[in-house]
């Protein structure tokens, strides 16, 4: 509180409203300048910490940022830009402070960040901070938190699943954080055992990683109690077996950057829903699933692409009249992008994205049922399903996997003997396999499904020439 009150002190050379572009790795610093912009008055214009020049450029031209918090390495950035920049690794610049600014409200815009996209600029979001006080008050009913709970976060904080996880949540506990300025696999789990961290937030790609790791079963993960994932689909088998060797609850929230919460899995949820389903529709979330041509399927449970109105969603797109209109129905619903049902005991169950279908032959197939499928084979750590280009059937399905330590390569022919035998329809079975190190990853942690469809096809336009 002291150094983030002396921070502000420096920061009151800005007028209250002024956007303050923050770009620091993952760490107590960057949630000490939060604070610090937030007791100046000041918006936070909020870039993860693996962004690239082109996007931080775009952040914060777009935002008309009046300084950039970042080390020396930016120094260039901001005199291109013309901003001042404030490097945490010198001593602020101390000013006689001006009046305090005026508390800022619950619903007053507090944080811009972007969409965590992979591909083209990205979107920027507005956030009061209303609605991530709101967001705490459904992980702590639903995760039965307590105060004192150890958290660990392994999110880039500037995106909406680290903000709350690491930002929000914790502090209005009075709870300590964990954090790690990069993610890797051993040093999360020596850091779970070292810490006795109670309460986990990580994406479906990253708890993966962790039970892939030959480290798992070398430390003593008793502590954990409840494991909040998601941010892109939940492996079920995985996550399932991520229950089975901690003892924790895996808990998840659906819902977007934009979008909030519309659903969510409790602890005391029956297990097979807790792991298949993203959850009830929260209560104070209104939902409604819409068809291809716009009707309302909500009262058939769906399937349709979901939309919401509620305490959890942004204030939409800063300065983006036009993909607000994408993000928006004409009569105000916002939209998720992802295809929902919604069965009679209120559960919603997600299909996959609008945007991640395959289609093979005029038939949609899922990309996420084809990825679930794929990392039950034994040798897979990791999948990914995206569309290979084809002059015949249109589209056809390709899988990237990452392997399990020390197994055997599978061949096509294995995976689709494994898919056969699971039951699963041959319009799912890949028709490309390609196995990688290592998938690529988006700024927000997840897997850069753009990077992976530009790949197919360089390799598929290699193999035709």
């Amino acid at each position: 509180d002291e150094r983030s009150t002396a921070r502000a002190a420096a920061l009151s050379r800005f007028e209250p409203g002024a956007k303050l572009a923050v770009l620091v790795p993952d760490g107590p610093l960057v949630h000490e300048v939060f604070v610090a912009a937030e007791k100046a008055g000041l918006v936070v214009v909020g870039i993860g910490p693996r962004a690239g020049e082109r996007e931080i450029e775009h952040l914060i031209r777009a935002t008309g940022a009046a300084a950039l918090v970042a080390g020396p390495a930016h120094a260039e950035t901001a005199r291109g830009l013309g901003i001042p920049l404030l490097d945490l690794s010198d001593e602020w610049p101390r000013v006689e402070p001006r009046p305090s600014a005026p508390p800022m409200a619950s619903t007053d815009l507090f944080l811009l960040n972007s969409t965590s996209g992979t591909t083209g600029l990205p979107k920027i979001v507005m956030h009061s901070q209303a609605r991530w006080v709101f967001f705490h008050r459904l992980a702590v009913t639903a995760a039965d938190l307590r105060v004192g709970d150890v958290f660990m976060s392994v999110i880039p904080a500037p995106f909406g699943f680290g903000l709350w996880t690491a930002h929000f949540t914790p502090a209005l506990l009075g709870s300590p954080c964990v954090l790690m300025q990069r993610f890797d696999p051993e040093s999360c789990l020596e850091l779970i055992a070292r810490e006795r961290v109670a309460v986990l937030a990580c994406v479906s790609t990253q708890f993966v990683m962790l039970l892939n790791s030959p480290a798992f079963d070398r430390h003593d993960l008793s502590s954990l109690r409840v494991m909040f994932t998601g941010g892109e689909m939940v492996p079920a088998e995985r996550a399932a077996e991520f229950e089975d060797r901690t003892g924790c609850a895996v808990l998840q929230f659906f819902g977007s950057n934009e979008t909030g919460a519309l659903s969510g899995t409790t602890r005391r949820d029956p297990r097979e829903r807790r792991l298949r389903t993203a959850g009830r529709v929260i209560p104070e979330m209104n939902v409604r699933l819409f068809a291809d041509d716009g009707r309302d399927v909500t009262g058939a449970g769906g399937p349709g692409v979901a939309a919401c109105r509620g305490p959890t969603n942004c204030y939409g797109y800063y300065g983006g009249d036009d993909a607000n209109g994408q993000l928006y129905t004409e009569d105000g619903w916002m939209r998720t992008g992802d295809i929902c049902t919604i069965d009679a005991d209120g559960y919603l169950t997600v299909a996959g994205r609008s945007s991640d279908f395959i289609i093979r032959g005029g038939k949609n197939v899922s990309a996420a049922v084809v990825e679930d499928e794929v990392a039950s084979h034994p040798a897979v750590a990791l999948a990914a399903a995206v569309a290979a280009p084809d002059p015949v059937f249109g589209e056809r399905v390709c899988v990237y996997v990452e392997l399990r330590p020390g197994v055997a390569e599978p061949t096509l022919d294995d995976l689709r003997a494994h898919l056969a035998a699971r039951g699963l329809g041959k319009e799912s079975w890949p028709e490309h396999l390609v196995v990688v190190d290592t998938l690529p990853r988006s700024s927000g942690a997840k897997i850069a499904k753009g990077a992976l469809r530009a790949d197919i096809r360089r390799r598929l336009g290699a193999s035709e020439q």
